[in-house]
């Protein structure tokens, strides 16, 4: 009776340290109307904001672009921000400005006017990472950096209790140990607390190039694993609308 109760002991000190272990993303998306504006942009981005975001302990960020990007009209950029509580959601921007030298390497984007605009808006969404997977993990990628691939899904779900089944297809369902079985790097997984598609979970796995995504694809939907469990009642019709964003790392980014 003691050994049992010590087991049970044990498995919820391990529960609830991986409920208060998990990690918040901020994903902040940058939108441009004209190439000079993500230029400068990027600048900033690679010269202060990211170097200034190391000085306060921050590493693993990730910079994206859209697959396409350069030949879109509307252009983008991605950033992943893990961050360990919610307080550094306000806290970073707090301290940035006290930061004298990033207020000095970024004063051309910090300082510019009205009408010279840096981007055309900036969307955010927060998000906190799954129990399964409570931390952002670098992935480990061999192709060149300009063919890599970073997609990034964004799954709806029409219901909150839906969405909430999903999630736990995920964890306790088993949906991250395929992942990880097929070896798709995934960089995090995370559920919407905050951002324009409520309820929402997203999601960012990661390749050598396209060839190698598509392979990885192929092999998931033809797994036993996934058939069994997308077969499985209880996780019917849990996904309302599915986004998938492929991009490509900058340069610059960490992961």
């Amino acid at each position: 009776m003691r050994k049992l109760l010590c087991i049970l002991l044990l498995s919820f000190a391990v529960t609830l340290h991986a409920q208060n272990n998990r990690e918040f993303y901020l994903i902040k998306l940058y939108h441009f109307d004209e190439a000079t504006q993500q230029k400068n942009t990027e600048q900033y981005l690679q010269q202060a904001w990211l170097p200034a975001m190391h000085r306060k302990g921050i590493k693993q960020i990730g910079v994206f672009t859209p697959v396409g990007n350069d030949t879109a009209v509307k252009k983008k950029i991605y950033i992943l921000i893990p961050l360990s509580s919610l307080n550094d959601v306000y806290r970073l921007d707090d301290e940035l400005l006290k930061d004298n030298e990033y207020l000095t390497a970024g004063a051309s984007y910090i300082q510019t006017t009205h009408d010279r605009i840096a981007y055309t808006r900036i969307e955010t969404f927060l998000l906190r990472a799954f129990t399964d997977m409570p931390k952002i993990e670098k992935p480990a990628l061999a192709g060149p950096v300009a063919e890599r691939i970073y997609e990034l899904r964004s799954y709806e779900g029409a219901t909150e209790k839906l969405y909430r089944k999903k999630v736990e297809m995920f964890n306790k369902g088993g949906e991250i140990k395929l992942f990880k079985r097929l070896s798709f790097n995934a960089v995090f997984y995370g559920e919407v607390l905050t951002g324009n598609r409520m309820p929402n979970l997203m999601y960012m796995t990661s390749f050598d190039n396209m060839d190698d995504r598509n392979r990885h694809w192929k092999n998931f939907v033809d797994d036993p694993e996934w058939k069994r469990l997308s077969a499985l009642p209880e996780y019917q019709h849990t996904v309302s609308k599915l986004d998938i964003i492929l991009l490509h790392p900058t340069s610059y980014s960490d992961l």
